[in-house]
């Protein structure tokens, strides 16, 4: 797989400014190229691994799903989703398609080529978090932001679950109606982060204060779980 878990595109200026005067931020960044490497090992494991059977769960998205801020790479929410269904019998076989910095056109323009080259599988668990890059990055991101996220949930496969962007932004709202209008459509699974996500990061913030640590992706594996178990089941 030719796909290495990277946008291809340098830290923006915040992040710069931000390593060169708070040692906080400079110590989560540095986890970015050892998590992305430790992914796409990770995925060419998965791929490689024909003896394995089971379902294969392919996760889309950011930093967030990178586990970025926790304490390694497989301490973020997808890696303590997937021990906690392994430990209940729906034990999956991860192939982690993110990347830190991903916008949404990332997931459009790299992670779901990624996914095709692959190979995608009718019964194939697929999860997006994504768009938080978008709200933060310039206003044409922010404008190009709702346009994006209707073409996502037309991209990705059938039953894909999608997060909606739990920021209360009228930008952010524009993005989610194309989620509710395709979830009511029975296009994709909604996963609403606007009421089941952590009521509070106090505590659960990694020493950038922006990515969570360990506590912070426990919350949100406590938001992705029912939902995840509900499309397992087949009752979502």
């Amino acid at each position: 797989m030719r796909y290495d878990n990277r946008t291809g595109r340098p830290p923006g200026r915040v992040v710069r400014v931000g390593s060169a005067v708070l040692p906080g931020v400079a110590r989560v960044w540095r986890q970015v190229d050892p998590y992305a490497d430790a992914w796409h090992a990770h995925n060419l494991a998965t791929l490689s691994d024909t003896s394995r059977s089971g379902r294969r769960w392919v996760v889309l998205g950011d930093s967030m799903s990178q586990g970025v801020g926790a304490s390694s790479y497989d301490a973020g929410w997808v890696g303590q989703l997937a021990r906690r269904l392994a430990a209940t019998g729906d034990g999956l076989q991860v192939l982690n398609l993110s990347a830190t910095g991903a916008r949404t056109d990332d997931v459009l323009q790299q992670q779901l080529p990624a996914l095709a080259e692959v190979g995608s599988r009718p019964d194939d668990l697929v999860t997006v978090m994504v768009g938080s890059n978008d709200l933060f990055g310039g206003r044409g991101r922010r404008e190009r932001l709702p346009a994006a996220f209707a073409e996502l949930v037309d991209a990705v496969p059938t039953g894909t679950v999608v997060a909606t962007l739990p920021q209360p932004t009228g930008v952010a709202g524009q993005a989610n109606t194309h989620v509710e209008r395709a979830a009511a459509a029975g296009r994709v699974v909604m996963l609403d982060l606007r009421v089941s996500g952590p009521d509070s990061w106090k505590g659960r913030l990694a020493a950038d204060w922006f990515h969570p640590n360990d506590a912070g992706y426990a919350a949100i594996a406590d938001a992705v779980e029912p939902t995840v178990r509900a499309v397992l089941a087949g009752s979502a």
